[in-house]
């Protein structure tokens, strides 16, 4: 046999491998130089560009080691007793009227004992003189007897009892809504709803004077707030048209996006009722959802005490959310919100205050069904707070240096100064001594509290005044004229 070829010898594939080799990278290389023959002019100047940058970002520093010279023992020491941390909170004066209490000894109802002393309270949110109500008491003592004191622990977790789900029931049959669900915390309720329905990319329509309780829970959302000037619905409408143009840009968002108004019936800060018909209209021409807080407006206004749905002839349907706390009218603790099954459902699972928060005591829900009782027997009760809120309206017009901030109707209103001094501590200062003046005189007030700091729009100083049936016409009279004669020492 021949002897094998060179090229089938394993020698001869390698060098046949290396001129292969060889052949491709000659290739390689001519058809880079060919490309950079045939690029443009502007894409070589670029690359050279990025080239110098990625060589200097390579070889240059980029950080310098600051010069430091060695401490000894002693220096450090020195340098670590001299240190002082920043004070965790900033300084607080000791004159600050939040560390400055009034002790209230007694039920604070029609007559309350301050700091010792028996005045006629014109400063709790008693509107309907339940607070000491001997039956709204016995149910409650009863209540303490078969369930004890709290609940110790959320509703989910074995702090569900029966009371809560008549209460529950009362609610919702007193309101003529199919659903309704308790809180145990009045802030918590509408500081709770709003974010278990309102998320990020949301837009909120709110009202510039939302009370505080509203902005938690807008702020808890993280949704898109759009403030309107208040009460304004010319103002409302402005910026819902603004957003029907954004939305006609673009739709797939749109169609993704929730829209929500979120309003007071009776306003906390301002002590006016809200246009209810002309926020339902808006509604329904853009398409939003209306969420009604009614903590000053249930139990006041209508004729049955149902708020300002009732009050305005509104179908309760129109109105996506209604929230309310049981702290004023039923004289309890906590919150409800009521509306459609399916939307107060929701909020079992998703109410921040209802889902991690100890459930209602049973004696505080029992004490609410029993103040609901009373309400329901006694219609008339609120045309006499009517009456009686008008008349103080009245009798408390023309004081000079003070003006009245809030409607006829409303229980809870305020006497801002006509005129400001120019500095808010100054204005505050003059509203505590008109305060203090009638405190000596036995009419208990109060100055409407906020926290500055937080507030989205901060209203002005003013006292703030609180109407109950249980007020005879000659203590209105007796405070309208005490107050009168202290603005008049006091201001001019």
């Amino acid at each position: 046999m021949g002897r094998a070829t060179h090229g089938n010898s394993p020698s001869g594939r390698k060098l046949a491998w290396v001129i292969m080799a060889t052949t491709t990278e000659q290739w390689v290389l001519v058809e880079m130089v060919q490309a950079l023959y045939e690029a443009p002019a502007y894409h070589l100047i670029l690359e050279g560009i990025l080239i110098l940058w990625i060589i200097r970002l390579l070889f240059s520093k980029t950080y310098k080691l600051q010069e430091r010279s060695d401490l000894t023992v002693k220096e450090k020491e020195e340098l670590i007793e001299e240190w002082q941390p920043e004070p965790l909170v900033p300084p607080i004066s000791k004159d600050h009227p939040a560390l400055n209490y009034n002790i209230v000894s007694g039920p604070p109802s029609h007559k309350i004992v301050v700091n010792g002393k028996e005045c006629i309270n014109f400063a709790s949110f008693n509107f309907l003189g339940l607070l000491d109500n001997p039956r709204v008491k016995a149910a409650a003592l009863a209540s303490l007897k078969k369930y004890g004191v709290g609940t110790c622990g959320p509703r989910g977790f074995y702090g569900t009892f029966d009371v809560h789900l008549d209460l529950e029931d009362r609610l919702a049959k007193f309101m003529k809504t199919e659903e309704a669900i308790i809180y145990s915390y009045g802030f918590a309720t509408i500081a709770s709803a709003i974010p278990a329905y309102s998320k990020r990319g949301d837009i909120v329509f709110v009202d510039r004077a939302a009370c505080f309780a509203i902005q938690k829970g807008l702020q808890a959302s993280r949704s898109d707030i759009k403030l309107f000037e208040h009460n304004d619905m010319a103002d409302l409408e402005r910026l819902l048209k603004e957003q029907e143009i954004e939305d006609q840009k673009n739709p797939r968002k749109a169609r993704v996006t929730r829209r929500f108004i979120v309003v007071e019936g009776l306003y906390m800060n301002t002590g006016t009722i809200c246009p209810l018909p002309e926020l339902v209209k808006l509604k329904y021409k853009y398409k939003a959802r209306i969420f009604l807080e009614e903590s000053l407006s249930f139990g006041v206004l209508g004729e049955h005490g149902r708020g300002v749905t009732e009050h305005f002839g509104i179908n309760i349907d129109d109105i996506d959310l209604i929230s309310a706390n049981m702290e004023n009218s039923l004289a309890s603790i906590g919150g409800f919100c009521c509306g459609r099954s399916f939307v107060i459902d929701h909020q079992r699972l998703s109410g921040q205050g209802y889902c991690f928060s100890a459930s209602l005591p049973p004696l505080l829900a029992a004490a609410a069904i029993e103040a609901l009782n009373i309400m329901e027997e006694n219609p008339g009760i609120f045309a006499v707070l009517k009456e009686k809120c008008k008349r103080i309206h009245k009798a408390l017009q023309g004081i000079s240096g003070l003006k009245v901030v809030g409607e006829t109707l409303s229980p809870a209103f305020h006497l801002q100064l006509q005129e400001s001094t120019g500095s808010r501590e100054r204005d505050v200062k003059l509203l505590q001594e008109i305060v203090n003046q009638c405190m000596n005189r036995s009419i208990a007030l109060t100055q409407a509290r906020y926290l500055e700091k937080e507030e989205k729009c901060l209203p002005p100083p003013s006292i703030r005044i609180v109407v109950t049936v249980e007020q005879t016409e000659a203590e209105l009279e007796k405070a309208a004229s005490t107050i009168k004669e202290v603005a008049q020492a006091v201001l001019l």
